[in-house]
């Protein structure tokens, strides 16, 4: 069953692009020109373009794309366009569409996935997870967060692996709202750019803590479930 929101508004969803993308820098979740965020509208795209400071973003230069993806309108898209799409597409087909992606180069995410993927040899098992179920919030707010293989940046065989991934998950009653591409970054969405923020910031905090506190258990099946039952959790 769709749980469809409405689509953002043009002109807030280039302020809000913004504001979120100051407030990313600002904060240290991206540094440089890395990360990039992306908002659907009822008729195309508005995206960051390519090798800007997330922190220095003005309204009038982000990228606009039609339905098609064709850039229509600001300075030159992110490359990342490519594999946002395939997210709005992947969410939309298990009638959970997304509205906003947000990728950054999160330190304490990388450095989990460093150790993961330097664990497996560079070969991640196709239904690898990034992150145990350590803590209720995470369960609750992000949920499983698949460790795609590592591909080059805008290979579009990444772009592909996470679709099957969101699909995979979807047919097994699961709704995602993260993958984490290896040794790159995440990918997270949801409804708006303020709340695909809040799920970067619970990830990334339960990746710190991950790294602070790597022996201990993740939460028993049970206290999961009981996460399901009240919550609504989908893990």
């Amino acid at each position: 069953m769709s749980t469809a929101t409405a689509f953002m508004d043009e002109a807030p969803a280039r302020a809000e692009i913004c504001r979120v993308g100051r407030s990313l820098f600002e904060r240290g979740y991206v540094h440089a020109t890395a990360g990039n965020i992306s908002v659907r509208l009822a008729d195309g795209y508005l995206i960051t373009p390519t090798d800007a400071c997330l922190g220095t973003l003005a309204p009038e230069r982000l990228a606009r794309l039609d339905a098609q993806g064709q850039q229509t309108a600001g300075d030159r898209a992110s490359k990342t366009i490519a594999l946002h799409r395939q997210i709005y597409d992947a969410t939309a087909a298990a009638g959970q569409p997304a509205r906003c992606v947000i990728h950054t180069h999160s330190t304490q995410l990388v450095a989990c996935s460093l150790a993961a993927d330097g664990a497996a040899g560079g070969q991640l098992a196709d239904d690898a997870e990034l992150l145990p179920p350590i803590t209720p919030y995470f369960v609750m707010k992000v949920g499983r967060v698949p460790h795609i293989a590592y591909h080059r940046p805008g290979d579009p065989a990444a772009a592909e692996a996470v679709a099957r991934t969101i699909a995979r998950h979807a047919a097994q009653g699961r709704r995602l709202r993260a993958v984490m591409l290896a040794r790159l970054g995440p990918n997270v969405w949801h409804d708006t750019p303020a709340e695909a923020m809040a799920v970067l910031e619970e990830l990334e905090e339960t990746a710190h803590l991950h790294r602070l506190n790597s022996h201990v258990p993740p939460l028993a099946e049970a206290r999961i479930d009981e996460l399901r039952q009240v919550f609504g959790a989908s893990w």
